[in-house]
């Protein structure tokens, strides 16, 4: 890469929470798994393994649904602390090679080795140390986007899954951006890629030669981000050690959601992410917040505060849940959904409570 050019990696897990069963248990490996909730209890599918995507089961599909079309789906309860446990150890990996790392989830984080602990000049060489250490202490295989920022990073990193490493260059760039669809960019959907093609914008470089003003009809204020985007044009930084206004997490679905148990069981999960967050940042919230986008592109947000500061799991997701009916979830497919907490403070608002306090269910 040439002087002034960005290094960034964009590190994304292979099906995370399915490979640390299968590594873990003998007896999954190789075949499909699901974990989650079961069946006959309304459960939903939170991550599945390859095996079991050949059948068409997804993340955040009623596992009744997955089983119909797997039946013989090996089902797994979540135990997010192992899940934890084998994060925290890739983060360590990542931030032996550098300080600017930007988790955004339990499976996958963004890394800017522009300048590196490593002493490696390419970034390159650095994707491939990277994914042989994880395979080596944790048994999991990552895939690895490699580019000039953190669009197309994110982008190459889902090209050759699963154990994949594609690496755009500078100046492979335009040729990398002339084969996507439009519906590569973010914040394009089914729905908007609907309202895009209808102005005769299939993949994603015709952004660029569309009227300004008919783009902006078609999909509002995205525009000017989605005709950026399209450029390959992408400043914002890996940015590690933002301080702790809030947290929060938001899923696009590839097919709405119009089933009312599994759009609560997405909340509940994020709430309960957001819970886990605050353990491990030693912190308490006052305010629990939802998101939610209807098919429509119709964005409203719910919120909830006390008075007393909390990271109590249930509390967090009880709240949460009860934002959720106040939109209309159930009655309009929905193709976001996003839930956080925000308002922290440190621990010693407990006014003295021992740590365990929080934690109990």
């Amino acid at each position: 890469m040439t002087a002034g050019v960005r290094r960034i990696i964009h590190v994304d897990m292979d099906a995370f929470y399915a490979s640390v069963e299968q590594r873990d248990d003998p007896e999954l490996r190789g075949k499909p798994v699901a974990v989650g909730g079961q069946p006959g209890a309304r459960g939903v599918v939170a991550a599945a393994s390859y095996e079991a995507r050949t059948f068409g089961v997804r993340s955040a599909m009623p596992m009744a649904r997955a089983v119909r079309l797997c039946p013989g789906l090996m089902i797994v309860r979540p135990d997010f602390q192992r899940y934890r446990a084998a994060s925290q150890r890739i983060l360590d990996i990542f931030r032996s090679c550098t300080p600017l790392v930007e988790p955004l989830s339990l499976d996958e984080a963004y890394l800017d080795v522009t300048d590196n602990l490593w002493g490696e000049s390419l970034a390159t060489p650095v994707a491939k140390r990277l994914k042989q250490r994880i395979r080596e202490e944790t048994r999991l295989t990552a895939s690895a986007g490699v580019a000039p920022n953190k669009f197309l990073a994110k982008i190459a990193s889902g090209w050759h899954k699963p154990d994949g490493l594609t690496v755009i260059s500078p100046g492979r760039v335009e040729a990398f951006l002339q084969q996507l669809p439009v519906d590569a960019l973010w914040g394009v959907g089914p729905v908007t890629a609907g309202k895009l093609r209808k102005i005769g914008i299939a993949r994603l470089v015709e952004v660029r030669k569309v009227d300004p003003e008919l783009l902006r009809r078609a999909v509002g204020s995205l525009a000017e981000t989605l005709r950026r985007l399209a450029m390959g044009d992408d400043p914002r930084p890996v940015t590690p050690d933002r301080p702790h206004k809030s947290s929060s997490s938001e899923n696009t679905y590839h097919e709405d959601l119009l089933a009312l148990d599994a759009i609560r069981a997405e909340i509940d999960r994020m709430a309960r992410q957001a819970a886990d967050w605050l353990a491990r940042k030693e912190l308490l919230a006052r305010t629990v917040g939802i998101k939610v986008r209807y098919a429509d592109f119709t964005t409203i947000t719910r919120s909830h505060t006390a008075a007393a500061p909390t990271r109590n799991a249930a509390e967090i997701a009880g709240r949460a849940l009860s934002l959720l009916e106040r939109t209309e979830a159930g009655r309009k497919p929905i193709r976001l959904l996003g839930a956080g907490v925000h308002g922290l403070v440190g621990e010693e608002a407990l006014g003295g409570l021992p740590r365990t306090f929080e934690f109990g269910d």
